[in-house]
């Protein structure tokens, strides 16, 4: 057995992550960017996380940081789900996803579980390791984003998954935001006494990473970065900005990162269009995108969590355009975070090839987030470093 150093104010030493990363980026990019939090604060600990993401290789990680796949799962515009591997059911990837986690659960043996978003994990797959890993002590933790869909939408889903049922297994649960923003769980007919372990972080800074060789900047034009996250579900956006530019040029260029996740057919339509304007130009994807962020004059976006993180934490002028199907997440955030003057919006009422353009031409002049400073905004990954110090031993019985 390999014996770390100890990690500071008894700390846990291994931390493991799930992430079940079913359909885009956004729970691996979280998990990530804790993990390296982590690690940073003591370079003793180990973290190790679960992901379902197909392209977790695509990411550098931290020394410290391990992050080991499972089987893939992808979620059809039916809000149904399916295997991503030909020849399996969904019941027996579930099943196989299940026992994976709870034998790397068992031979990792960690001191804290962090559990993104699902309670109960994709399809009650993490409850099995739930119940072991309090019964053997290890602290058990579920983190949020800031919002999780509309209180109507919500409840009834975390009703029917059996999500507030489990929630008195947790010892801590962690809502990355503010609850001045948005309060992700209002509403829900909470257990008895879940609001007392309940802490609101503040948003996870993003760093700018190191380049991976020789890298010029500084002497490109200003430029706009139009970015749909996972591209999965942002041929709306992409088609949006494309046909502002063909219809009225808004006088800037433009980057569009697609994303790996963007339909492949869409993607070669869009690309010749790109192609044809001379202000506009196009990625596949970059797992460095923040780069990409940093150096930009505004940020065009669907308002994911990370996205909004990135767009906060590089200070980027920021245009907004949520998805409002299958959830209202964007929407809620986008609305919220526009009150605070943090980011401007268009929904999809307000479309068209017009206001976007003015929009898209009034983007880089717009003043930046930190024009409204808001106390505690980016405060979310030292909250977590002194939280996963303090997380109380598991209680004798669920609450």
């Amino acid at each position: 057995m390999t014996f770390l150093p100890p990690a500071p104010c008894g700390a846990p030493q291994r931390v493991l992550i799930y992430s079940h990363d079913t359909f885009g980026l956004g729970h691996l990019r979280r998990a990530r960017a804790i993990a390296h939090a982590l690690v940073a604060e003591a370079p003793g600990r180990r973290v190790l996380i679960l992901s379902g993401s197909p392209v977790s290789h695509a990411f550098r990680f931290a020394p410290g940081v391990t992050c080991r796949r499972l089987p893939g799962v992808t979620k059809l515009a039916s809000g149904e789900y399916q295997s991503l591997g030909p020849g399996h059911g969904l019941a027996e990837v579930v099943a196989t996803r299940t026992a994976l986690i709870r034998h790397v659960a068992e031979r990792f043996d960690p001191d804290l579980f962090l559990v993104d978003k699902e309670p109960a994990g994709f399809h009650g797959e993490v409850l099995p390791t739930l119940h072991r890993l309090r019964a053997r002590g290890c602290r058990l933790v579920l983190g949020l984003r800031d919002v999780l869909d509309d209180p109507a939408l919500l409840a009834p889903e975390w009703e029917r998954k059996g999500a507030l049922a489990v929630l008195p297994l947790y010892d801590a649960l962690w809502v990355y935001g503010l609850e001045a923003i948005y309060a992700p769980l209002a509403g829900l007919p909470l257990p008895a006494g879940t609001a007392g372990r309940l802490t609101y972080t503040g948003y996870l800074r993003r760093e700018v990473p190191e380049p991976a060789g020789p890298e010029a900047e500084g002497d490109e034009a200003p430029f706009l970065l139009v970015t749909p996250g996972g591209g999965g579900d942002g041929c709306d956006l992409v088609e949006a900005v494309v046909e502002a530019y063909e219809a009225h040029d808004p006088g800037h260029p433009a980057l569009v990162v697609f994303g790996p996740f963007f339909p492949a057919a869409e993607q070669a339509r869009l690309r010749a269009r790109i192609a044809a304007h001379p202000r506009l130009s196009s990625l596949d994807f970059d797992a460095r995108l923040e780069r990409l962020m940093h150096r930009a004059a505004g940020v065009v976006a669907m308002g994911g969590y990370n996205t909004f993180c990135e767009i906060l934490s590089f200070d980027r002028p920021a245009l907004i355009l949520p998805r409002v199907r299958p959830r209202r997440e964007q929407l809620i955030r986008a609305r919220a975070a526009a009150r605070l003057g943090l980011v401007s919006t268009l929904e999809p009422q307000e479309g068209g090839p017009a206001p976007m353009a003015a929009a898209l031409a009034s983007l880089p002049h717009r003043p930046p987030p930190s024009a409204r400073p808001v106390p505690g905004l980016l405060d979310g990954l030292p909250a977590i470093r002194r939280l996963a110090c303090t997380v109380s031993a598991p209680r004798a019985a669920a609450e």
